[in-house]
């Protein structure tokens, strides 16, 4: 099959295994989400009603802080062997390569921090009925994310450190998201409709998704010249 979606699967599939072949790094963010959760009623207070009125910010919190864990590595292998400098020559939509590295990326590490949020919710005490709308705000907003982070880390690519940089280029855009998401939770845990913040994490997502691999593409030109 020939075309930019081509070019999509075959960056997404090599990304992929190349993720599977580093289990250890693959596994540091949702590591890194879980004992955040774990540990933060240990500082606070053990009581049920304090944990369970904090639990959505400190839960979205702890998804932004690892979704920022492994973004350094996004670009930067690639940079360092040379694959980065192929993708833009092969002739392919660089937009939809970097678009197919960073759902790769969002799969290894967006996607297990969905999937576990309700067993970590349970442990703030979270009551069930928010934790569909938990899913889903994180179903929504850590793609966003993951996005951001990506451009911060095509920025940063050819820096010798930019662990710090792109943690400070990527939190302040990354604010809103963490706003509406722990909003949304809250109004679920309160008996409210939460699905005003839902809609604006879904309409950020669709403007990321329109607007950012185009900026991803342009940092990824920037840190090859």
């Amino acid at each position: 099959m020939n075309g930019p979606l081509s070019g999509f699967g075959v960056v997404l599939a090599r990304d992929l295994r190349l993720a599977f072949r580093r289990p250890g790094e693959m596994a540091n963010p949702l590591l890194f989400f879980i004992l955040i959760t774990a540990i933060f009623p240990l500082g606070l207070s053990p009581e049920p009603e304090l944990l369970r009125t904090v639990a959505p910010g400190v839960l979205w919190g702890a998804a932004l802080l690892s979704s920022l864990l492994a973004l350094d590595l996004l670009f930067r292998s690639d940079y360092g062997d040379g694959s980065l400098e192929q993708l833009v020559l092969s002739g392919h939509s660089l937009p939809v390569l970097v678009l197919a590295k960073t759902l790769a990326h969002w799969m290894v590490s967006g996607l297990p921090l969905v999937l576990v949020a309700p067993l970590l919710a349970s442990a703030l005490y979270l009551p069930p009925e928010a934790w569909g709308t938990l899913m889903l705000g994180l179903l929504l907003g850590t793609p966003t994310l993951s996005l951001l982070g990506a451009m911060g880390a095509a920025l940063t690519t050819g820096l010798g450190t930019g662990s710090a940089l792109l943690s400070l280029l990527v939190l302040p855009l990354a604010t809103p998201i963490l706003i509406f998401g722990a909003r949304g939770v809250d109004l679920a845990v309160q008996g409210m409709d939460p699905v005003g913040p839902l809609y604006l994490l879904a309409a950020i997502l669709f403007l990321a998704l329109s607007l950012l691999p185009l900026a991803i593409a342009a940092a990824v030109r920037i840190s090859l010249d």
